[in-house]
């Protein structure tokens, strides 16, 4: 489907995080739509990686996210956002999940510690039972994607 090396399908990530936990590497996980990426995002990817050693990020497909914001999304299709997150260097590997939620992903994958945005409550996190440690990274005010389609609306109808 895709060529690049952070790329891989949810077993082959298995497998990998396997192999770098048995080399004492602890691994961080995080996932989202990332639509439109932004600023707030890099953010998020910056800090989760200073939490562990490899950071996995994992996307919604598009029909999941279609599912998750409306059918008029996404707006930038799957192919495209894993390319745009394989530009990151921060990001180690990148995997797309189909399902609403990452949940039986990240039973599968079982990373050290699972980073999701401020707006979510501890409770309200998805497969935090996986996990070894949550954490919970503080929005960047104002940078959401959801802004940015309110701007691009306002400015060019």
């Amino acid at each position: 489907m895709l060529k690049t090396k952070k790329f891989h399908s949810a077993k082959k990530t298995a497998d990998i995080i396997k192999k770098l936990k048995k080399q004492g590497k602890k691994i961080v996980f995080t996932n989202g739509c990332f639509d439109l990426i932004h600023v707030g995002h890099v953010s998020l990817f910056q800090k989760a990686k200073t939490l562990g050693d490899i950071l996995i990020v994992a996307i919604n497909s598009d029909k999941s996210l279609a599912g998750l914001k409306g059918p008029k999304r996404p707006l930038v299709c799957q192919t495209d956002r894993v390319k745009l997150l394989s530009a990151i260097d921060v990001i180690d590997y990148i995997v797309i999940f189909g399902e609403q939620t990452p949940y039986n992903l990240l039973k599968k994958l079982t990373p050290d510690v699972l980073v999701k945005g401020g707006d979510y409550k501890i409770e309200d996190i998805v497969g935090r039972e996986f996990v070894k440690k949550v954490y919970r990274y503080p929005l960047v005010k104002g940078k959401s994607t959801s802004n940015l389609i309110k701007l691009i609306v306002e400015r060019y109808g």
